[in-house]
């Protein structure tokens, strides 16, 4: 039986969107397209997300193969990033549910040491039963070893947890440490459904 959910950050109950902050800091697509690629896509992202980097750090990292033309728009979107994480619609009440109904409830993300900042614009950290930030372990989701020390660090059976991503890699990698995965796309309501149908 499940009695532990665990849930991604990113596009599961924030809307990580890259676009959103293109459009407000960039004045062409060639712009938007350079930055994409080297900020958002680039390496320096996943080595933030790993803990290897400070978010702070990014712009310095990044620029070097960036147009000096476009650094301006570079430095916004490199340190004003976050603006676009608003909660998803739903995703405070479906926490709420969750406790409610006596689940454990923990988050298990890959982001950088900004999480700090922007998250608690959503819920308190004290909310959660836990919070797991890639960043602080040196570790990334979907490798097995940043499940393990979940499970670990908050002594969990992973056959009692469900764990909630929009990756399938990372449900997969999820699945191959033992916890029930469900792929998240957008509809908290298929997650109640699931939820419901394990009570039975």
């Amino acid at each position: 039986m499940i009695k532990n959910i665990v849930l991604d950050m990113g596009n599961v109950l924030l809307d990580f969107n890259p676009d959103f902050v293109l459009n407000e800091f960039c004045s062409s697509d060639g712009e938007k397209e350079v930055i994409r690629k080297e900020l958002f896509n680039g390496p320096e992202w996943a080595l933030g997300d790993r803990g290897d980097i400070k978010d702070k750090d990014r712009y310095d990292l990044v620029k070097v193969r960036v147009p000096e033309q476009y650094h301006k728009a570079l430095s916004d979107c490199a340190d004003r990033w976050d603006i676009c994480m608003k909660p998803l619609t739903g995703a405070k009440e479906f926490c709420e549910y969750v406790k409610g109904n006596g689940y454990g409830i923990y988050v298990l993300s890959n982001a950088s040491d900004l999480f700090y900042d922007y998250f608690p614009r959503f819920l308190p950290l004290d909310f959660f039963n836990g919070v797991f930030v890639s960043s602080d372990y040196l570790m990334l989701k979907p490798d097995l070893e940043i499940y393990n020390a979940f499970l670990e660090k908050y002594s969990l059976n992973p056959g009692e947890c469900l764990f909630i991503d929009d990756r399938e890699e990372n449900c997969s990698g999820a699945r191959k440490a033992g916890l029930n995965a469900f792929r998240f796309m957008g509809d908290y309501g298929e997650i109640v459904k699931l939820l419901a149908k394990d009570k039975q």
